[in-house]
């Protein structure tokens, strides 16, 4: 992959995933689906659509740049238990503003286009998208989003349906779908969910209000 990465000439994608599609090399999620939202149906076709949903799309890579950063908060290059402390400080944080902000944004999106869907009652990839990040979240830090989920109702119902499409369901149910695991972006270390750390301190702010 890093081979055929580094053949892709002056516009050499920074690293995976990428997309090859005949002559074109296309890096980062965002700009991936950007390309194949309008080929596969999955956007509307006029270009404010395109735009909105490419910027919901980039907010959702914000979120997942911050979940990778609650358990390797220093670099990449050391191993979790290597900022271990470090991580219960970023994964509290995370827990306590920055997941109800960036859910909470979510929410209201889709609240003001009908709340069928980002971009309306049709299938979109940004709707794909956060299917995927809030199963991810579910799985990584279980007790808090019990929380957090309980006041996004809307993204909820959202994330269920998208689940129920008969295609998406096959998919969810076969081999094909890679279970979350402690490799990938979505961790689920137990000491980071909800720690006592955050616990604290939301009872401090509850009682300095």
């Amino acid at each position: 992959m890093m081979k055929a990465l580094r053949a892709a000439g002056p516009l050499e994608p920074f690293a995976p995933p990428f997309l090859k599609s005949g002559r074109l090399v296309i890096g980062q999620t965002a700009n991936i689906l950007l390309y194949l939202g309008p080929r596969h149906g999955l956007v509307p076709a006029d270009a404010q659509s395109r735009f909105k949903a490419h910027q919901i799309q980039l907010t959702v890579a914000d979120l997942v740049a911050e979940v990778h950063d609650t358990h390797h908060p220093i670099g990449v290059d050391l191993y979790y238990e290597d900022q271990k402390a470090e991580a219960k400080k970023r994964a509290a944080a995370f827990l306590r503003t920055r997941a109800p902000k960036f859910l909470g944004w979510f929410e209201r999106v889709l609240v003001a286009t009908g709340r069928k869907g980002f971009l309306g009652g049709r299938l979109s990839y940004v709707d794909l998208s956060i299917f995927q990040v809030l199963s991810g979240l579910e799985y990584a830090f279980p007790r808090a989003m019990r929380r957090e989920l309980g006041r996004v109702p809307h993204l909820r119902e959202l994330a269920a349906r998208v689940a129920a499409r008969p295609r998406i369901a096959a998919y969810l149910a076969s081999d094909r779908r890679i279970p979350f695991n402690e490799d990938g972006i979505f961790r689920h270390y137990p000491e980071l969910d909800a720690s006592r750390a955050g616990s604290r301190e939301r009872r401090r702010s509850r009682s300095s209000a």
